[in-house]
């Protein structure tokens, strides 16, 4: 009975392992058959799976923001323009894209003018590898070794060593394939880099865009360019763009890294590009690229689309401007060919509006003359809150009202007009002799005298003929604040770049006089205009502004895009002065345009707009222009003026600043000349758009 129940066990087990070595059989089978299609199948697939790196993304830049003139008239555009670009994927070898250089090097044509000595050494080092090594013994090296230097010290000595006749070695060709290989080589991976894109012919573009196979990471795109639809109007005002291959600046590279901008991204250079560089420079593509280990873009996923930059509405009128900017040349032009004026090269005027400090114009106009001799009058915009001058008697407004505030004077305070004699000094008088004459008679005819007495009691002094004035040159900072409470001598703050706030003269006794008469102290055009502005208004000092508006752009040329931001008044201090004293000012102002007598009646006194203001001269004792190394000490006058219209109601204020006008004690009248002819402008214009609108209001009902 244990022999049989024995053999049954045996031949139980072998049944079991059989059945096991058959599931195990069939379970490597089904392993094999799917080690076969991931390898066979999809073996491409999962490697490129395995070799991916991280994603990758990019910035791609975006054409700028326009700017328009008040009127919505386009002042600076975009204009496409064809652009040879360069796209280097990670991992390219510098002979990767030598080899590119060169061929890209036969079918376009480059300017060589930029390529620098130090990139010829660097491309020398790179052609001639060999030649290279030999400029260091091995001696030298294995002491530079020993020495711990590190590469980029042996490289700076090889450079040093190379010599005028190596780089004469290269010829026209291989300049042209640096010009390309400097911009490939400072090319960010996978970000486009542009190669060319001035003067890029039909013929290149052709020719490139049949190559793109054989032309490794080349392309042809296109790109844009500033269009100044003004041509030079306002053009310094408005600022420069970087190009392409300027790129960013190195000043403030860090500041543009820091903001995803790439080497070669155009940026505002200078004043209102510059300024607004965050709103113009817009919102770039983002791009994702998967990559492979080698570099190979595998997929590429648009992030976020591009959209270009933010569009300005600026405060100017265009028309105006363009209309002053003649007005001022036709001006120079004639005072020019008059006796006496070899020095007269400029001449400025400004324009805002009292209540807003909105800029309606900003003209500036500088005379020279070309290699022919032909006059030519270039824009200098920039010189109305970039320059300063003595400013004469414009400025006697803030100093009655100083003299009120400082108890010096009082209004409808009576004072003798008749030439000081003051020890040391010469003679001091006013440009005629007045007699017994009150506050608004003092700027009504421009009194020195009345200015040069209330001076002497805000100094503590007074006056004694042949005696010194002994005053106190506390006196000078009690006149400064006051007048720093109008905008004469500090910026004015407006929203543009480097706006100086003039010079201040030392402290010196005598001096006092010729600070209370604008003949000491320098401002400038727009601080006159500020000035004007705050009497105007009733005395609430308001910041100019240049930008009205930023605008979402708009693909309907037609039309704006919608309001991002309209920028408000603002009030950076209101005068310290009482209400009625600013008042009385300013019938003293409007005596000087409208009533017999008054230095601008001559000009403004029949004008229909009700003109208020003040003129001035100024007596420069030494020039100081372009050219006073030809004319050493040689003594000038300034002609200025100031106003504002309506007088009662003020929606326009003026300041025209003309200086080293003439030469001698008496000449033109170029300031007013000027002043009346644009604010007569200003008016004609706002009479004929009102005609217009009310056509085309009853053509629309």
């Amino acid at each position: 009975m244990k022999k049989m129940k024995s053999k049954k066990k045996k031949t139980h087990v072998p049944f079991r392992l059989n059945m096991l070595f058959f599931v195990i059989f069939l379970l490597f089978s089904a392993l094999i058959l799917r080690l076969g299609v991931v390898q066979i199948v999809y073996g491409d697939d999962y490697r490129r799976e395995i070799e991916r790196t991280e994603d990758v993304t990019v910035n791609n830049p975006v054409p700028r923001g326009k700017i328009f003139d008040r009127n919505q008239k386009v002042v600076v555009d975009n204009t496409p323009v064809d652009a040879i670009t360069y796209t280097r994927v990670q991992g390219t070898t510098t002979e990767e894209m030598l080899k590119t250089a060169e061929d890209l090097a036969k079918v376009i044509h480059m300017d060589t003018k930029k390529i620098t000595e130090r990139d010829k050494k660097d491309f020398w080092i790179l052609k001639n590898p060999e030649k290279a090594q030999k400029l260091i013994s091995e001696k030298e090296l294995e002491k530079l070794t020993e020495e711990k230097k590190d590469n980029s010290e042996i490289y700076k000595i090889q450079i040093d060593r190379i010599t005028e006749k190596d780089l004469e070695s290269f010829t026209e060709g291989d300049l042209q394939v640096l010009a390309i290989y400097r911009e490939m080589a400072s090319a960010k991976a996978l970000t486009p880099q542009i190669i060319k894109n001035k003067d890029v012919t039909p013929q290149e573009v052709a020719i490139v865009s049949e190559n793109l196979e054989s032309l490794q990471g080349v392309d042809v795109t296109t790109d844009w360019d500033r269009k100044y639809l003004f041509d030079k109007t306002l053009k310094s005002v408005i600022g420069k763009v970087s190009s392409s291959s300027e790129g960013l600046p190195l000043e403030k590279l860090a500041y543009f890294k820091a903001r995803d901008y790439n080497n070669n991204d155009r940026v505002g250079k200078s004043y209102l590009e510059m300024q607004y560089e965050d709103v113009l420079h817009g919102q770039k593509a983002k791009v994702k690229n998967v990559t492979d280990k080698s570099g190979n873009v595998l997929q590429s996923e648009v992030i976020t689309e591009g959209q270009r930059g933010k569009d300005l509405i600026t405060t100017i009128d265009m028309d105006l401007q363009l209309a002053t900017e003649k007005i001022i040349e036709e001006e120079l032009r004639s005072k020019k060919a008059m006796g006496g004026t070899y020095l007269l090269d400029r001449a400025f005027v400004v324009m805002m509006n009292p209540n807003t400090g909105e800029i309606l114009t900003m003209a500036g106009k500088q005379y020279d003359r070309d290699k022919n001799g032909k006059a030519v009058f270039n824009d200098f915009s920039l010189g109305t809150f970039t320059t300063s001058y003595e400013m004469g008697s414009v400025v006697k407004g803030a100093t009655v009202l100083t003299g009120y505030q400082t108890g010096a004077l009082r209004p409808n305070q009576y004072i003798f007009d008749s030439p000081l004699y003051i020890k040391g000094t010469p003679k001091k008088g006013s440009w005629k002799n007045m007699g017994l004459i009150n506050d608004l008679t003092a700027l009504k005819q421009s009194s020195n005298v009345y200015m040069f007495k209330t001076a002497i009691a805000i100094g503590g002094g007074q006056y004694v003929q042949n005696r010194s004035l002994n005053l106190n040159l506390e006196a000078f900072d009690k006149i400064r604040y006051f007048f720093n409470q109008f905008g004469l001598g500090v910026r004015t703050g407006i929203d543009l770049p480097n706006e100086m706030a003039g010079y201040q003269g030392t402290k010196m006794s005598g001096k006092l006089l010729d600070l209370a008469i604008g003949q000491y102290d320098t401002y400038t055009p727009l601080q006159l205009a500020q000035y004007v502005s705050t009497i105007a208004n009733g005395g609430k000092r308001i910041q100019p502004h240049i930008v009205k508006e930023i605008r979402e752009p708009s693909n309907d040329p037609k039309q704006l895009g919608p309001l991002i931001q309209s920028v408000s008044p603002k009030v950076l201090n209101t005068v310290d002065m009482k209400k009625e004293w600013i008042e009385r000012v300013q019938t003293g102002f409007k005596q000087v345009m409208q009533s017999p007598g008054g230095t601008g009646y001559s000009k403004f006194g029949n004008a229909s707009y009700n003109m208020a203001g003040k003129t001035g001269t100024a007596q420069v004792a030494v020039y100081t222009g372009p050219k006073k190394d030809q004319y050493p000490n040689v003594s000038t006058m300034n002609v200025t003026m100031i106003g504002y219209a309506p007088a009662d109601n003020p929606e326009v204020a003026i300041s025209v600043v003309v200086p080293w006008a003439y030469q001698g004690n008496t000449g033109h009248s170029m300031n007013m000349d000027i002043a009346k002819k644009v604010m007569d402008k200003y008016f004609e214009l706002k009479k004929e758009r009102s005609s217009d609108k009310e056509q085309t209001d009853k053509e629309e009902a």
